[in-house]
């Protein structure tokens, strides 16, 4: 389900650049992925699928944040940041969406596609939490496998050319 909309602002982000599409690896900066999750287990097999991930020419370049406060420092720090893996259950039962919360209203950011990736479903339905946070992708942790991951990385990438 994806009620996601690019607004005006879309095209001033560093990685929404349609109009570079064929420009080549060394031009064109790395996809920015960041894993957000309390589980170093979850950061390292992330890791370890991503490693050599390509997509449109461009590498990923991946920043790990370990609590919803490190997380949202780091996509301030990051606005280019496409894509964010986004553990539900952390130091709170809801830091996940705390920082979906943060990204959408307070930072006013619609384009960096957020996929919860989550272990412990949250006290709302899917649905509920994919349209009150702007959510793009919600997965469970049990159902995730290599192949899942890359293809869900790879919609949301083309999601931003």
């Amino acid at each position: 389900m994806e009620d996601f909309l690019f607004n005006d602002d879309s095209k001033d982000l560093p990685f929404f650049a349609p109009e570079q599409k064929e420009s080549t690896r060394e031009t064109e900066p790395p996809w920015k992925i960041m894993i957000v999750d309390d589980q170093e287990e979850v950061h390292q097999v992330t890791e370890m699928v991503l490693n050599n991930f390509c997509f449109e020419g461009k590498e990923v370049e991946l920043i790990n944040a370990y609590t919803g406060a490190e997380a949202k420092n780091l996509v301030r720090q990051n606005p280019d940041t496409a894509v964010i893996l986004l553990d539900v259950v952390m130091e709170t039962d809801d830091a996940g969406l705390r920082v979906a919360d943060f990204i959408r209203k307070t930072l006013k950011n619609d384009i960096t596609r957020i996929v919860i990736r989550t272990g412990q479903p949250a006290s709302m339905t899917r649905e509920q939490v994919i349209r009150n946070y702007k959510i793009n992708c919600y997965t469970e942790k049990t159902e995730s496998t290599a192949q899942s991951l890359t293809a869900v990385i790879s919609r949301e990438l083309r999601s931003l050319i």
